[in-house]
């Protein structure tokens, strides 16, 4: 399997009604040239799993304003000011799950475990319906795991086996992520002959990519710009 592929492919692989789990917080390790080709797709109410409903007009900001989010799962909303007023206008459903709790959701679903309960959120509103119970005297609440049906990542490089090597916060949810999503697409910025990558390095293993384009984009200041 050629896992090489051009960036337009993706619109093919997206349906209408996934859950994408997206790589990111705020734009580091955010896939932006794979959102933005699904601008292009005839996809809608797809439900997001992210930190954030992107940021500065780019990545899952752009796909929000296009109407294709019925649903967004995360931590921080609040920087996408549109997301938050179609959430108060009843146009838009919000999970909201604290940054940890996200993570650890995420690595349980890639490793197989159905949940696990943690303290975070006990005696909140997030904790409303949730299943509590008491260990060694400490409240906790249930959590389920998350997984998703395609999973966009961002990466630093891959090899053509779809080894993948992370740019330092860049890691953040991605590499979860990248073990939680039943189709994984990487987009990197730079791809490799194989054995050119320290396998000291990688962080995902191939077996978890099945696709790997090229990225459009090149950090520019505080923000990303399009290559030229």
């Amino acid at each position: 399997m050629n896992k090489v592929i051009e960036k337009e492919e993706i619109r093919h692989l997206v349906k209408s009604g996934n859950k994408l789990l997206v790589g990111g917080f705020g734009l580091s390790g955010t896939p932006l040239t794979i959102l933005d080709e699904l601008l292009e797709a005839p996809i809608k109410d797809l439900t997001v799993v992210s930190n954030n409903l992107g940021d500065d007009g780019l990545g899952l900001h752009k796909l929000f304003m296009q109407g294709k989010i019925k649903k967004a799962i995360g931590s921080y909303f609040t920087v996408n000011k549109e997301a938050v007023n179609a959430w108060q206008n009843g146009e838009l459903e919000i999970d909201l799950i604290p940054q940890g709790t996200l993570a650890e959701a995420l690595r349980a679903g890639g490793a197989g475990i159905g949940g696990f309960y943690t303290k975070t959120a006990v005696g909140t509103k997030l904790a409303n319906g949730k299943e509590e119970r008491e260990i060694d005297g400490e409240r906790y609440i249930f959590e389920k795991a998350i997984k998703g049906d395609i999973a966009l990542v961002k990466a630093l490089k891959a090899d053509r086996l779809g080894n993948l090597i992370y740019h330092t916060t860049a890691r953040n949810f991605n590499p979860m992520m990248a073990t939680a999503g039943k189709v994984v697409i990487a987009e990197v910025d730079e791809i490799v002959e194989v054995g050119e990558l320290d396998s000291e390095h990688i962080v995902t293993p191939h077996a978890y990519v099945d696709y790997i384009i090229k990225s459009g984009y090149r950090k520019k200041g505080g923000s990303y710009v399009a290559s030229k």
